[in-house]
């Protein structure tokens, strides 16, 4: 983390006056006055203004049951935020957005780089999906999803995926990605539809059975730190 985004999270300094902070020689790392608001701060690193220590606040790590009908962006004209189920939701954001009526498990936190870890690509964190078919899926069509697909608009196939049929029209599918509205895309290039979206987990945290659509309750220690 930057040296002026620690100290704006740190204490109540917008960006501007941390970085004035650092030019009036008020900000030491490590018993050292600062020299740009730009130095990248280690966890190790002791930090202190005007000669008091400064330590971030606590992180929060959030498990939801999303219901239909709820965005995961604070604004929207035409949907209620997932934010709003939230209790002092302002520090939080999402780490893998659903769709307005996709239902299931979102994850909110206040650290970013905990945030990066479960989204980015990179650590193909799996994300495992109830999905709701208009028609029966073919073997074609199965083959198709597990193989990779060619999205509209793209030019590389998505991943190859795992399925496990729970009905003719009911299955559940196993992402490595996380491309925008993939689910549906994917089922749309084999010309279906997909008509009810659930997400039951990402990487090793399940969905609780206990919470009912619209509740929510913090982490356990084993769950975030399992990414």
């Amino acid at each position: 983390m930057r040296l002026d985004k620690f100290l704006s999270h740190a204490t109540e300094l917008t960006r501007t006056l941390a970085k004035q902070a650092i030019r009036q020689q008020r900000v030491r790392i490590n018993n050292q006055i600062a020299r740009s608001a730009a130095q990248i701060i280690l966890d190790t690193d002791l930090i202190t203004l005007d000669a008091e220590k400064l330590v971030l606040p606590e992180n929060r790590y959030i498990m939801l049951h999303k219901p239909a009908g709820y965005v995961c962006t604070r604004d929207d004209a035409h949907h209620a935020s997932v934010f709003s189920l939230v209790s002092d939701s302002d520090e939080l954001h999402v780490a893998g957005r659903l769709d307005a009526d996709t239902t299931g498990l979102v994850l909110l936190t206040s650290n970013g780089q905990w945030s990066h870890r479960v989204t980015s690509p990179r650590h193909k964190c799996n994300k495992v999906y109830c999905v709701t078919l208009a028609q029966a899926l073919s073997r074609e069509q199965a083959a198709q999803i597990e193989q990779g697909v060619i999205l509209h608009g793209e030019n590389r196939p998505t991943l190859p995926a795992q399925l496990q049929g729970i009905s003719d029209t009911q299955l559940r599918l196993t992402l490595h990605e996380g491309k925008y509205h993939q689910v549906k895309r994917m089922f749309a290039a084999t010309g279906n539809e997909v008509i009810r979206l659930h997400r039951e987990s990402i990487g090793h945290v399940i969905l609780d059975n206990n919470l009912q659509p619209g509740e929510w309750r913090n982490l356990t220690a084993a769950e975030y730190e399992a990414f």
